[in-house]
């Protein structure tokens, strides 16, 4: 993301994604049940003047289904995600935001970020990798999130890819170990507790 966008700052919808400039986003979508899963699309087409876009799974070209994770998860990664994306928002002008029920908008580079994260948590069942991921991730500048993505998305992008640079991921977030005062400092045993407050 670039400063020299401030001036849209105003236009911006969910995390950072101004419709005016690109049609090319990301979409999370997080249902109200707890034991649905929350989807994340890459999304080439934006349809003016709908409060909720139609997302076709079928039409490739525009929506490309990218990652499903169980909600209890996306609990877990959502608020430090949240804390990251607000921080480098305002910090650049742009209004910040908070997820909510129903399908959430993100800059097309802050996507290719929360995907990353997403690609390697993805296979998990319990929480105990997940301070993990979110150590090693936050260890990333945004340029290397981007270009891990692009290297992963080029062979292995689909929503059900489980080879190649998807596994690299997965081995480069969960098993490069870091240590309990990082894992204290993320405050993961005080915040797992809590839910994510989303918008009503």
């Amino acid at each position: 993301m670039s400063k020299s966008k401030k001036k849209d700052a105003a236009a911006s919808i969910g995390f950072g994604y101004v419709p005016s400039e690109t049609q090319h986003h990301f979409m999370v979508v997080i249902p109200q049940g707890k034991n649905e899963t929350v989807k994340v699309y890459e999304r080439f087409i934006w349809q003016e003047g709908k409060e909720v876009q139609d997302i076709d799974e079928n039409s490739p070209l525009h929506n490309q289904l990218k990652v499903v994770v169980p909600k209890w998860l996306w609990q877990r990664v959502a608020p430090y995600v949240a804390q990251e994306f607000n921080f480098r928002l305002e910090k650049e002008g742009f209004k910040k935001s908070k997820w909510k029920v129903g399908q959430n908008p993100v800059h097309r580079l802050l996507g290719k970020e929360l995907v990353v994260l997403l690609w390697a948590l993805e296979d998990c069942t319990d929480d105990s990798q997940v301070p993990v991921a979110i150590v090693n991730w936050q260890g990333l500048r945004p340029e290397e999130r981007w270009w891990l993505y692009g290297v992963t998305n080029a062979a292995t992008g689909r929503v059900n890819d489980r080879k190649g640079w998807r596994m690299a991921l997965k081995y480069a977030l969960l098993d490069n170990p870091v240590s309990q005062k990082q894992i204290k400092q993320l405050d993961f045993e005080s915040i797992k507790e809590q839910k994510v407050i989303y918008e009503e």
